[in-house]
């Protein structure tokens, strides 16, 4: 059997998702200059609702959609922030590959502020994560925290046009998005810890579709393959206990 001469590469129709797609696609050509690849534009749940808080939206919001067309044959293949995807496996999808992974870690953006302790007494912080919420809160309990949703873009200009006076977003994302120049502050772990898997991407195929799983195969990283199986590991664990700011 061959490769199908177009692969269909569903997505979610974000600047920084189709950023990501074409990462993979590029490393997907270095296999096979002739591959042609087509890009399937997806809208998440996430995506579609962008008042309600994500953790109300239930696990896998950014994901599900994506895996349907996938599933349902409109796609053969699925890109995704790693991070995105739900600890348990989907039916008949497999992560074929885990490539290269980015820094993990999360950074602070506020404009000229450059660290966490320089912000404002009672200053605003824009983010829709328990995690980063939490996190924050130990460091600095008189922050105040408002829910902020949309693209990596949107969060960004709202800092910048003085709607919030900071946020807090994966170091990855804005420089897969071109928007490096945005950050205030790298934040370190053990102080502040980035979520599982942040920073990796997940190739999904069919189980099923061996030939384009073995192609994908081929851009897996060991290393992040090892270093995110064993925390979704360690969540998944969590999650099987209380509830745990994600």
């Amino acid at each position: 059997m061959t490769v199908p001469p177009l692969i269909r590469l569903a997505t979610r129709p974000t600047p920084l998702a189709r950023a990501q797609s074409a990462l993979v696609v590029r490393w997907l050509r270095a296999l096979g200059p002739d591959l042609q690849v087509e890009i399937v534009p997806i809208r998440s749940a996430g995506d579609v609702d962008q008042t309600r808080p994500i953790e109300a939206l239930g696990r896998g919001a950014f994901a599900k959609a994506v895996q349907a067309a996938l599933l349902d044959g409109r796609a053969d293949l699925a890109v995704h922030s790693f991070k995105d995807l739900p600890t348990t496996p989907a039916l008949d999808l497999t992560v074929a590959a885990v490539p290269v992974r980015a820094d993990p870690r999360d950074v602070l953006v506020a404009g000229p502020i450059r660290s966490v302790a320089a912000l404002p007494h009672g200053a605003v912080v824009g983010t829709d994560s328990p995690r980063r919420r939490t996190q924050l809160a130990l460091q600095r309990p008189d922050v105040v925290f408002v829910p902020i949703r949309g693209s990596v873009e949107t969060r960004v200009r709202k800092v910048a046009d003085g709607t919030v006076a900071a946020t807090v977003l994966a170091r990855a994302g804005l420089e897969r998005a071109g928007l490096a120049q945005a950050i205030s502050a790298v934040l370190e772990p053990p102080d502040f810890l980035p979520a599982p898997a942040q920073g990796a991407l997940a190739v999904e195929t069919r189980a099923t579709d061996i030939v384009l799983r073995r192609l994908v195969e081929r851009i897996d990283d060991p290393a992040a393959r090892a270093a995110t199986t064993a925390e979704r590991a360690f969540l998944r664990t969590l999650e099987g206990g209380c509830s745990v700011p994600a």
